[in-house]
């Protein structure tokens, strides 16, 4: 690795200083944004949705677990699939050590995918894991949420992703949704992002950012080409 220039200790404290007013510019950005986010209206959920999970059906008001918020995770893995998705592997590394957290704070964590239970589990013990997870392969609870396609869904044309502003080529694709239940036990959906809007939930990114070579993903075959489970390094 070729270094950056190198200056004197005074002339990095001035460089970083700079820096240092743009990061808080963007920190009180990304606090407004924030604020944007929660105070976006909500959407009354008026289908009943029932899952699969480890411990039989359970309905989407089963998945807050007696909390009134819930942050759903909709990992890639297909009814056919022998795995999940590596990419959606690396983002699901992080959630075990925040679950309790989320918790104290009144919020449920669950990662919903269309693979039967069966296989999720199995996934699921294989890389270490212990959060939540259920299958909606009996269900359309990933097609209304626009991460799983029928095959109509998906040809060249198609903007069938994130809002419609563009085009995801298979039946399966990541995102986040945010629900709420409200005290008369209406649930609400709140929120939902997808693609490049998932970044902030992948903490290992982050940790990249801050170093030299930040995710040092320029010049692979796709960003991610890199990318193994955490079992396969």
């Amino acid at each position: 690795m070729q270094p950056n220039k190198v200056v004197t200790r005074e002339e990095w404290l001035e460089a970083r200083l700079e820096l240092l007013a743009r990061e808080k510019a963007f920190t009180r950005e990304r606090d407004a944004l924030s604020r944007s986010r929660r105070s976006l209206p909500w959407v009354e959920v008026d289908k009943t949705y029932m899952f699969e999970s480890e411990k039989g059906a359970v309905s989407l008001a089963g998945l807050f677990e007696g909390r009134s918020q819930l942050i759903v995770y909709h990992f890639m893995f297909g009814d056919d699939w022998e795995e999940g998705c590596t990419s959606c592997s690396f983002w699901a590394d992080g959630y075990n050590p925040v679950i309790e957290h989320l918790k104290a704070r009144d919020i449920s964590l669950v990662a919903v995918s269309t693979a039967p239970v069966e296989k999720l589990t199995a996934y699921r013990d294989r890389l270490g894991w212990s959060f939540p997870w259920v299958s909606a392969g009996k269900n359309r609870f990933n097609q209304d949420f626009a991460v799983t396609f029928d095959a109509d869904e998906i040809g060249e044309d198609a903007r069938n992703y994130n809002f419609g502003t563009s085009r995801f080529g298979g039946s399966e694709a990541p995102g986040l949704s945010v629900f709420t239940l409200g005290d008369n036990g209406t649930i609400y959906h709140s929120y939902s992002t997808y693609g490049r809007g998932l970044d902030i939930f992948n903490a290992a990114y982050h940790y990249m950012d801050a170093v030299p070579k930040g995710r040092d993903e320029e010049g692979l075959s796709h960003s991610m080409s890199w990318l193994r489970r955490r079992d396969q390094y």
